[in-house]
């Protein structure tokens, strides 16, 4: 996809994207990194954070891969630390890894169930802002976008935990985005409708079709349409955007 970002935009600033290594993800570190930023491509799939990193310096970016996993607070320091370590500092983050989980009414959800979609999906994006903040104020301040959902804003039956996590992640960033204004942090979250990601991609045709008759657009998206409205937020463009939810969904929610 072609794009008309300029390639001075992230010049001298360093970044890291969760979930790196494929979809979303990775459609918005190459754009950060064609934007001029460092990028630091977390994942808990390391080989496909090393493939996607790999593709950015082939093309003239800066990108590490690193092995994390989001669920664990110690691995979101871990990352924090690596990035200052490699390129010096941290300016941005965008917090987008997480999971589906399983697919059961609530009283046929497990607590084991529940509690594997709240750790990554919300109690991730906590611990990645914990430990980038700080380094991100002592960089002289930034911009966090959080991946939330379209699940963010409705209720799906069979996913209850996917949406509550993914309520959890707007009220979060909207509480963050209030508390770090003033000292130069600028926090957002993006609501993608349904993308044709690996996950998505494996459904069949007759699913898909489904899906797409239920977008207003005709078609689901792109990774590469949710990484330019991340990129946007990330960059100046936005200065004057916190604590926004930004729906970016073929018209989903318009039905």
């Amino acid at each position: 996809m072609e794009t008309n970002q300029s390639s001075s935009d992230f010049t001298g600033k360093v970044a890291i994207v969760s979930g790196g290594g494929s979809g979303i993800g990775a459609a918005t570190a190459k754009l950060l990194a064609a934007g001029g930023a460092s990028v630091v491509l977390s994942d808990i799939n390391l080989s496909a954070a090393e493939k996607i990193a790999a593709e950015i310096t082939a093309s003239g970016g800066k990108a590490a891969p690193f092995k994390a996993d989001a669920s664990k607070p110690e691995d979101s320091q871990a990352t924090v630390e690596f990035a200052k370590k490699t390129y010096g500092a941290l300016h941005l983050a965008y917090n987008n890894a997480g999971i589906v989980g399983p697919e059961k009414y609530v009283g046929d959800l497990t607590p084991e169930g529940w509690q594997s979609v709240i750790n990554l999906n919300l109690n991730g994006v906590f611990y990645a802002m914990h430990y980038q903040i700080p380094a991100i104020l002592a960089s002289g301040g930034g911009a966090i976008v959080n991946t939330s959902s379209i699940a963010g804003f409705i209720g799906i039956a069979n996913l209850s935990a996917y949406v509550a996590s993914k309520h959890g992640v707007a009220g979060l960033t909207k509480s963050a985005s209030i508390e770090y204004g003033k000292q130069g942090i600028r926090i957002n979250s993006v609501h993608p409708g349904y993308i044709m990601t690996p996950l998505i991609a494996q459904w069949t045709d007759t699913d898909l079709g489904a899906l797409e008759a239920m977008h207003p657009i005709g078609r689901l998206g792109q990774p590469e349409e949710i990484a330019e409205v991340v990129y946007f937020l990330l960059s100046n463009k936005a200065s004057f955007m916190s604590g926004s939810q930004v729906v970016v969904d073929g018209g989903f929610l318009s039905v």
